[in-house]
């Protein structure tokens, strides 16, 4: 089968299309014929050799896949041969960018019946970061303010539309070519960060959640009321910056679980989430894709996604 593969970590050039041998499920994983692969930043990370997680090489690229599930390893009855899922294939975020892939059985899901295969894999990995940002990190209930920074971005749109959808009142920033559309995405506030500081603008918010970092992570402590909370999924807060004002904050990695998945996909079958993918590229191209991420590369907002040919 083809994969995308890296043998050394670098830049984008690295990576190489290659034929590899199809993976072998073990006890709790499936083997899944990929339909498509989603690329995020923390892929480049992988293959720059910034992972968190030890990352052995050689390895294939990818996380976020949709599929076809094509064989099960021992033990495994949940999911059968044939069943179309969605999800991530492993802890280590590795795997995705072939023709099959092999992934936990508790990292994957149905896929939404109302998506394609190139739009389910652009769903996983930023939508659960949204999901547990906002209730699983910062606890956040119907009533509450909620302050996203990069909201039309991946993560941010999909904690957007989910912090609406949980009752929330939800402040937005973002770009001033952006502000319409984060409205549509139930913003009720959206500061165009570009012509107004938004400490000058909000303040008594109960969380901020931060996709953004450095500068605006550190300006976001002084929004925060007493008690309130500041979640990152881009940078460790300063905890004496925090202490300092009066607040918590933190740094999480996303946990992907098949009740997550399955939540999401059906807050998508119900119309109440919508996805937005920005660039489609075959799977031969992840390379293309990987400079698109860095910025060698011009592309629209939305997520990169690469279909994988038979």
């Amino acid at each position: 089968m083809k994969a995308c593969r890296v043998h050394h970590f670098g830049p984008p050039d690295v990576i190489s299309f290659e034929d590899i041998p199809r993976p072998i499920p073990r006890e709790g994983e499936v083997l899944v014929r990929v339909k498509a692969a989603g690329v995020g930043p923390w892929d480049a990370w992988i293959r720059a050799g910034k992972s968190v997680l030890p990352q052995p090489l050689p390895l294939t690229l990818g996380s976020d896949l949709s599929g076809i599930v094509e064989a099960v390893g021992p033990a495994v009855t949940a999911l059968k041969p044939g069943m179309e899922v969605f999800g991530v294939t492993n802890r280590q975020f590795t795997g995705a960018y072939a023709q099959y892939a092999v992934a936990s059985v508790g990292m994957i899901a149905a896929r939404p019946v109302r998506l394609s295969d190139v739009e389910a894999a652009s769903v996983p990995v930023v939508a659960v970061t949204a999901q547990q940002a906002l209730f699983e990190q910062a606890k956040l209930v119907a009533g509450q303010t909620v302050l996203v920074h990069g909201a039309a971005g991946n993560v941010g749109a999909y904690a957007v539309q989910i912090a609406r959808q949980a009752g929330l009142r939800v402040i937005a920033t973002a770009e001033a070519s952006d502000v319409e559309a984060v409205h549509g995405l139930g913003a009720q506030e959206v500061i165009d960060y570009r012509a107004l500081r938004f400490e000058d603008a909000v303040t008594g918010i109960d969380a901020v959640i931060d996709l953004v970092g450095g500068e605006v992570q550190a300006r976001s402590f002084a929004v925060l009321k007493p008690g309130g909370i500041l979640v990152s999924a881009v940078s460790k807060p300063e905890q004496e910056v925090a202490t300092r004002h009066g607040v918590r904050a933190l740094f999480f990695l996303v946990n992907v679980t098949t009740a997550h998945l399955t939540q999401i996909a059906a807050m998508i079958d119900a119309g109440d989430l919508a996805v937005n993918v920005g660039t489609i590229l075959p799977l031969a191209d992840a390379r293309v894709a990987h400079e698109m991420l860095e910025g060698s590369r011009s592309r629209p907002r939305g997520k990169i996604v690469l279909s994988v040919g038979e």
